[in-house]
């Protein structure tokens, strides 16, 4: 990726299989965040191409075949107008809403984020991990085969934080394959079993993941390197 004539990152190759858990580290600036909008689909980079495979053909109208089944969310997530249970609602298909399992897992989300008592609250009004907890169980319904995480707790209080793990933990067993950007160690990270640095332009890529006890240690040990073409 190149903004101008300035190189934010490259990488020969990069995989990300479906059920890969990965921790994203770099500094401010290094481009975590236009790293997952590219495998969100959002972004295209510079030189080079994302592709899926295992995903049924798009429809005609789909730029991106990773559209809908990669999901990032920013650590100030995009909320729309309206109250909570719109917003949890709002991207499901009209004529499923009322299938069992899909109200089951609704009613699941709304639980496990602890939202029942702000179902008719506007979203404008809720605190900031109040709108961290709504944009993941918005998620957690829809059951993505990739979800982007940005900083996702760097906004939100201890009692958030529990939610927020839970649920993301229970996407793992589900199978969803996660990408979580932290500037630190926390329970998420914990979940990871590879790493990815943003370092000197460069994304390292490798086995070991950084705990409390290594954070400090800013080498990326086994790591190999990927260096663009």
């Amino acid at each position: 990726m190149q903004f101008d004539a300035r190189r934010l990152f490259s990488a020969h190759k990069l995989r990300f299989v479906e059920g890969d858990v990965i921790y994203l580290q770099g500094d401010n600036g290094s481009g975590k965040s236009t790293l997952m909008k590219i495998l969100a689909g959002l972004l295209k980079p510079s030189q080079g191409y994302v592709f899926s495979q295992g995903f049924s053909r798009p429809a005609w109208w789909q730029s991106d075949s990773l559209l809908g089944k990669a999901v990032y969310l920013h650590q100030h997530p995009y909320l729309f107008d309206g109250t909570v249970k719109y917003n949890l609602t709002y991207g499901l298909p009209v004529r499923k809403i009322r299938t069992k399992a899909l109200q089951q897992r609704l009613e699941q989300a709304i639980n496990m984020a602890q939202l029942s008592d702000l179902l008719q609250h506007s979203a404008s009004d809720l605190s900031g991990g109040e709108r961290q907890r709504l944009a993941i169980a918005r998620a957690w319904i829809c059951q993505p085969k990739l979800l982007m995480l940005d900083e996702p707790i760097s906004n939100m209080d201890k009692h958030s934080q529990r939610l927020v793990l839970a649920m993301i933990n229970q996407l793992k067993i589900e199978g969803t394959g996660l990408l979580i950007s932290s500037h630190q160690t926390c329970g998420l990270t914990a979940l990871c079993q590879q790493h990815w640095h943003i370092k000197d332009q460069v994304i390292h890529t490798s086995q070991h993941v950084p705990n409390l006890d290594t954070q400090q240690d800013n080498s990326v040990m086994g790591s190999h390197y990927v260096i663009a073409k």
